[in-house]
């Protein structure tokens, strides 16, 4: 594709505000190891500054700030500060490089919020700035509500704060309320003044395109947070301001391949799941289920994929269910290293789309259980639930499982933050030791659960997907009970993967399982 120069810098920088920002977003709150893991897998990506949270709200949230700070990252660590002193004073005690100094800019933040005049605001600011930077810190001036802030007025708010020594300003979009070309006249203005960002939110769903327009008028530096988390609609997803500036731009920011661990990395520390139609870190980027593009994929990646997946850290994943095809089934199949004649290949089609056409996702278990009825094949189980039972009344919920492992039996129990938790480490403690004196290790990628009836005894399925070594299965177990649908899930699971394993050893005496 021809590509249209979006700016003439040499660089582009990303803030990421995850740890501040991002944790405002309603039943987020992030314990300071959580802070800790993250802000080690944005300094990993290459991330240029981390807002580490704001040091005014509490103790604890100074706690998180200090560890990040101590980690001695290379990227630079700042905490947002409000228009007073003490905001200032508490984020040098946490011992950050800088702060996000914001201060109120529109005439609704100045005089109804703060109850102030533009004068006085301005003459603070400047106050402020020359405090933090006597102090040896770096700073960045934010005009809070910018979008809808007189743009004269703000031109001389940020400008004072540039004058007294500010490292940069900010345009700040703080209720998602800006089109891209408001974005485009107020920008162009404050990069006339100096170094610019953008903070842009998501509420009009004009975030990544308000940031292309800022930085074609001028400005140098993003703010935005991991899979766009943030109040009400969110900020700009960083992931994918990244991707875009890359593959539309050639602008380089941050190490792709590890946008999707990053993008894990924060839902699992924030409850927040990743969509599945969301860009780079969605279920469904990659996944081709309809037949015609799964055949055209097949052929050529680029067919219907805009970049690579490895691109951002992830794999193409062939998704079966009614509009699955041949190619699809064939190349499905061939993953499990199952071969199939024609004839055979298009009775499994068959009843592939039969199962779609009731409404069922096909899982790999499906497939490969249609497979070998199909070819009048018998299978020997490796794994196979013989019991559970569970408990989760009291502090502290117990499973106990009984495994049959070939012609071993074992009885485990286990503890966990609920009753499927503790049956997962129950099959864990059973498969710790085996016959052979070594554990039999799987990872548990993903875990979905769907009510498919209505009341109190509903129906469930659970769907999990799991991976032991360099394969991977995907597994769906239905039941009126959450834990032994998850339980019989996740043993089946196993079961594939460990007779997928026994097939490649038979196939090849010289093959080792990886663990």
């Amino acid at each position: 594709m021809t590509r249209t120069p979006l700016t003439t810098l040499d660089e582009v920088q990303l803030l990421d505000t995850t740890l501040r920002d991002g944790e405002q977003m309603p039943g987020v709150s992030l314990t300071p190891s959580e802070k800790v893991d993250i802000a080690r897998e944005l300094d990993a990506a290459g991330m240029h500054l981390i807002e580490a949270g704001s040091a005014c709200t509490s103790e604890g949230e100074r706690e998180a700030i200090r560890r990040v700070a101590d980690e001695g990252l290379d990227a630079t660590v700042t905490s947002f500060a409000r228009g007073v002193q003490a905001d200032i004073d508490h984020a040098l005690d946490c011992g950050v490089d800088g702060v996000n100094l914001v201060v109120p800019a529109s005439d609704k933040h100045v005089e109804t919020k703060v109850g102030s005049t533009r004068e006085a605001v301005v003459e603070t600011t400047v106050e402020l700035v020359e405090y933090a930077k006597d102090h040896g810190l770096w700073v960045e001036v934010l005009g809070e509500d910018g979008s809808r802030a007189e743009l004269d007025y703000l031109e001389r708010l940020l400008g004072a704060g540039l004058d007294a020594g500010a490292d940069r300003i900010c345009y700040c979009d703080t209720v998602g309320a800006a089109d891209p070309e408001r974005t485009a006249e107020v920008v162009s203005r404050l990069a006339d003044l100096g170094p610019t960002s953008l903070h842009t939110h998501d509420d009009l769903g004009f975030g990544v395109a308000n940031v292309h327009a800022g930085l074609k008028a001028g400005a140098d530096t993003v703010h935005g947070t991991v899979m766009g988390v943030g109040e009400r609609a969110g900020n700009v997803a960083l992931e994918e301001v990244a991707i875009a500036l890359n593959r539309s731009y050639d602008i380089d920011t941050v190490d792709l391949e590890r946008l999707y661990r990053l993008c894990r990395t924060v839902s699992e520390a924030t409850g927040v799941a990743l969509p599945p139609n969301k860009a780079v870190c969605g279920a469904n980027a990659f996944a081709h289920e309809s037949g015609i593009h799964t055949d055209g994929t097949l052929k050529d990646g680029t067919m219907y994929e805009p970049y690579p997946p490895e691109r951002v850290g992830r794999e193409r994943r062939l998704v079966l269910g009614k509009h699955a095809g041949r190619a699809g089934v064939k190349a499905a199949l061939a993953e499990h290293d199952v071969a199939v004649d024609d004839d055979e290949l298009s009775e499994v089609v068959r009843r592939v789309k039969e199962l779609g056409d009731r409404g069922k996702r096909v899982t790999d278990a499906d497939l490969l259980a249609i497979t070998e009825d199909v070819q009048g094949r018998e299978r020997d189980r490796h794994v196979e639930l013989v019991d559970l039972s569970a408990t989760s009344g009291g502090n502290l919920p117990t499973a106990s499982v009984r495994l049959r492992i070939g012609d071993d039996k074992r009885v485990a129990s286990g503890t966990g933050a609920g009753p499927v938790d503790a049956g997962l480490e129950a099959v864990r403690a059973a498969l710790a030791d085996d016959a052979a004196g070594e554990g039999v290790s799987f990872e548990l990628d993903s875990y979905h659960v769907d009510a498919i009836t209505g009341g109190t005894d509903a129906v469930v399925t659970v769907e999990v997907d799991l991976s032991r070594g360099d394969r991977s299965v995907s597994v769906s177990s239905t039941d009126a009970d959450i834990t032994r649908a998850s339980v019989v899930a996740m043993v089946d699971g196993l079961d594939r993967l460990l007779a997928a394993e026994a097939d490649a050893t038979d196939a090849d005496p010289d093959a080792v399982a990886d663990d």
